[in-house]
């Protein structure tokens, strides 16, 4: 059998597709990167905006308008909380909820391996994926991932640290992803009658990896700002080469009257710009990057104004905006406040525009500078690399050195 992949959303998402291709590779599926030269499709779908759920509309008509024989599974975050609209969706075999790989195999007809799918390499990718935890315990009004994905489950360091090295093999930097990866291991801690299964820190499952893996870099994907604690800060400072200067920090709101209204009860703009300048004053360079929702219910111009002079204040040097997005099941449905659509996209462009200012301005800081990098792609004649602060550098593939990770300039 021939299987068509294709995965929306966020790196926890890549993890589950890789994981789930490898079970289809267990039972000698071969993955296919046209789907007309599939006989199946597999979907990984993502509910975070109204958006990410169009386009896997999107795409499942698109798969069967070009073969009628194409079949897709739908697995993933969207479909955990279809309401019939995605098994609805034309050549549609199953919808999934979740990403275990045995559901996903049950779903296509073929019989689940008697062991667990193999963990190691991911493709031709030099960045390996390390899903550390998934779910959350938290309630943001506005997300309906916690409803999809379910509690804060974290996996045991052992477990990590054996899969750290099987993935080391491959990939000269490794991501450590999940849903909530900053409350690492503190379900285990909160739930007395539970097998121990690790440290309560993400600091010390940090150090286990750093430890057993010298070799790779490792980079925290999303994390919360006043997540980051001091074992993970002297982390960043005293070991670069191991890992990256680099943080995604969401902040969603400026303004601590719509963090309240979105459920973000464990920091205030306060807190979240004390501590990323605290590490901005010591770090020699430093890649920062965050989420934020413009046109929140409820949101003013004075809010928008304090999200504004917030982004201006530090040193971000990329956003991800989105407008507000109202989600099946998320609380933030029912609030009142709703903020015309007009003043949404003009509220989004302008924080757009604020952070590409700010990305320009870092990387011609950064211009002739050195910088550890690592390839992560190949294509056109010529292969990206990718820093520690999370820039992406081009070279001619006749320039490349064959290694997977190597000192470049920032051009």
């Amino acid at each position: 059998m021939n299987v068509y992949f294709h995965t929306f959303g966020c790196r926890a998402n890549q993890y589950d597709t890789d994981l789930v291709r490898r079970a289809f590779a267990d039972l000698g599926a071969v993955a296919v990167d046209d789907p007309a030269a599939a006989d199946l499709a597999v979907v990984n779908s993502c509910t975070v905006t109204h958006e990410s759920e169009a386009k896997l509309g999107r795409l499942v008509r698109r798969l069967a308008r070009q073969s009628r024989q194409l079949e897709t599974v739908v697995m993933g975050c969207a479909a955990a909380l279809d309401d019939g609209r995605i098994a609805a969706l034309p050549r549609v075999r199953a919808v999934v909820g979740g990403a275990e790989p045995a559901q996903v195999l049950k779903a296509a007809g073929m019989s689940s391996p008697l062991s667990a799918p193999r963990r190691g390499g991911q493709g031709v990718r030099a960045r390996g994926l390390l899903k550390i935890q998934n779910g959350c315990d938290e309630h943001c009004t506005f997300c309906a991932t916690t409803i999809a994905r379910g509690a804060n489950q974290s996996r045991a360091i052992p477990e990590l640290v054996d899969e750290a090295r099987a993935l080391a093999e491959y990939h000269a930097e490794i991501v450590l992803t999940g849903i909530h990866i900053g409350t690492y291991g503190q379900d285990r801690a909160a739930d007395p009658g539970a097998v121990p299964r690790g440290q309560p820190r993400l600091g010390a499952l940090l150090e286990a990896l750093i430890s057993a893996v010298p070799s790779v870099r490792f980079r925290l994907s999303s994390i919360e700002a006043t997540e980051v604690d001091d074992t993970i800060a002297r982390l960043l400072l005293e070991a670069p080469r191991n890992l990256a200067a680099h943080l995604h920090a969401p902040l969603q709101s400026g303004s601590d009257r719509i963090l309240k209204r979105m459920g973000r009860h464990w920091y205030t703009a306060g807190s979240y710009r004390a501590r990323l300048e605290w590490l901005a004053e010591r770090l020699p360079v430093f890649g920062l990057g965050a989420d934020i929702i413009a046109g929140f219910p409820g949101e003013t111009d004075a809010d928008h104004r304090a999200t504004v002079g917030l982004v201006r204040a530090l040193p971000f040097t990329y956003l991800h905006v989105f407008p507000y997005s109202e989600r099946p099941g998320a609380a933030a449905a029912r609030l009142d406040g709703a903020v015309p659509a007009g003043a949404v996209r003009d509220r989004a462009r302008e924080l757009r525009e604020l952070g590409d200012t700010k990305e320009r301005a870092y990387r011609a800081a950064r211009l002739g500078q050195r910088a550890d990098g690592v390839v992560s792609g190949r294509g056109a004649g010529k292969v990206e690399v990718l820093t520690e602060d999370y820039l992406s550098v081009y070279l001619l593939s006749h320039e490349w050195n064959g290694r997977a990770r190597f000192e470049v300039t920032v051009q």
